[in-house]
């Protein structure tokens, strides 16, 4: 395409000079005799007078060394009456056959000569008779600034060439480049490198291209990210029964099967850590609720907290259930819900030992839903690191996407997820779901770290003590 628009505006540029600079090429030089030929008229002109009044020969050599030059002048004066020859002053270039032609016609005529040209103008005479002077026009004045003229004209038409060639070229190199950079990235994304952009820049077309190219390109970003989430929370999700499988195969004493079966639970836990741990840079968007959808939140608390009943009960816990005794409807799915407690109590049974005490508390305001899920445990030290998707608590099988899970899913409806203290001296962790959808969702500043806004009303009612019975 380069290539192309150059030899393009060499074509065009190169007939406009010759359409333009020939013509006025010739211009020139033909003004240029035309300006020779006029001296030549003037200075004969200058000798009419006098032939008009006398014919002495000294008289007149006098005005024409006056008027012009004895080399480029001369007069022919015929003989008169009887007389025999007649008179010439200076030097005749002219053939007799030219000066007898212009004095029979009686008007000014030109004619070749050695060197030159002539012009020869008839002048008449007080006797009647017609005398020719003649005046030698040499070729350096015919083409006096011709030459100068064509190579002005020859300068000029190559400055605008080359000038057009340059911009021509500038032109192509303006629209190839971003095409280029269009190339590039199409590559670099085909090869995996996700993070290939093409600058929005050049012409309006390839700038729009770049502009769609971008946009796809963060949505097939956006999709690969979706797809690794939706491995990881699959994969998360499976903590749950891993665990109930890892704290039964735990009571099944010694013996060659209890072994192996403690072994599997170990390796298949390793396999999902795996997993977790390979998909946990991802960054979902999660699809908010759409008219009718959600669930009844007491219903879900109830049902999770029978199946971890169970293992509380084995390992000697107190636990207690609070406000979830009737319907709360909130926009979430009740999978993704189940998904979020089970991640909560999975923690609480993974970080505290044996014995330890938790609630689950449940309340609904105005225009909020708290889920409250707190321990008796140590706590947790650093709950803005806590929250930065990936880092885990450190021990063995902990991967950080709990609590992700669990961020992304208050954020789904304008809420968000707090770490504090606890009434039972352990970690309190605060799941706040909006129902009326007004607050904004809330935007991380840098990892780890979320950025905390105006508590809604119904908070006042969670600053009272709670405590098991």
């Amino acid at each position: 395409m380069r290539w192309a628009l150059v030899k393009v505006s060499l074509a065009v540029t190169a007939m406009v000079v010759v359409a333009f600079a020939v013509p006025l090429g010739l211009v020139i030089r033909e003004m240029a005799r035309d300006r020779a030929f006029s001296n030549a008229e003037r200075e004969a002109a200058a000798v009419a007078p006098a032939l008009s009044i006398t014919t002495d020969r000294e008289q007149l050599e006098r005005v024409v060394a006056s008027a012009g030059s004895d080399a480029g002048m001369a007069v022919h004066i015929p003989a008169s009456g009887k007389e025999s020859g007649g008179t010439d002053i200076g030097r005749q270039r002219a053939t007799d056959d030219d000066i007898a032609a212009v004095r029979e016609m009686g008007r000014a005529s030109t004619t070749e000569v050695a060197g030159g040209s002539t012009l020869l103008q008839p002048v008449a005479l007080s006797s009647g008779e017609i005398a020719v002077v003649e005046v030698y026009v040499p070729e350096s004045e015919v083409t006096n600034g011709v030459g100068t003229a064509w190579a002005v004209l020859a300068a000029v038409g190559a400055a605008l060439i080359v000038g057009s060639v340059a911009v021509a070229d500038r032109l192509g190199v303006r629209m190839v480049q971003p095409a280029q950079r269009l190339v590039e990235g199409a590559h670099e994304l085909g090869e995996g490198k996700l993070g290939a952009r093409v600058p929005e820049e050049g012409p309006n077309e390839l700038r729009l291209a770049a502009v769609a190219f971008n946009s796809m390109a963060d949505q097939v970003v956006q999709l690969l990210a979706n797809e690794r989430e939706l491995a990881a929370d699959l994969s998360h999700r499976l903590r749950t029964p891993l665990t109930v499988l890892r704290l039964n195969a735990a009571s099944l004493g010694d013996g060659p099967a209890a072994d192996q079966t403690r072994s599997a639970v170990e390796q298949l836990e390793r396999e999902v850590d795996t997993i977790i741990r390979t998909a946990r840079d991802a960054k979902p968007q999660t699809a908010a609720a759409g008219p009718g959808a959600g669930c009844d939140a007491a219903e879900v608390v109830r049902e999770r907290m029978g199946f971890w009943s169970a293992l509380a009960e084995d390992e000697g816990r107190k636990w207690r259930v609070a406000g979830a005794d009737r319907p709360v409807r909130i926009p979430v799915a009740r999978a993704d819900l189940a998904a979020s407690l089970d991640a909560l109590l999975g923690n609480v049974f993974r970080h505290t030992t044996e014995g330890t005490a938790f609630a689950v508390d449940l309340h609904n305001g105005e225009d909020a839903v708290i889920v409250l899920v707190s321990d008796a445990g140590p706590g947790i030290p650093d709950p803005d690191a806590a929250m930065a998707r990936g880092r885990g608590s450190g021990n063995d099988g902990s991967t950080g996407l709990g609590l992700d899970i669990v961020r992304r899913l208050a954020e789904s409806t304008g809420g968000d997820v707090r770490i504090g203290s606890s009434v039972l001296g352990g970690t309190e962790v605060r799941l706040w779901i909006q129902l009326d959808g007004r607050a904004a969702p809330v935007r991380r500043g840098h990892r780890g770290s979320v950025r905390r806004r105006r508590q809604p009303r119904v908070a006042a009612t969670f600053n009272r003590s709670r405590s098991l019975p």
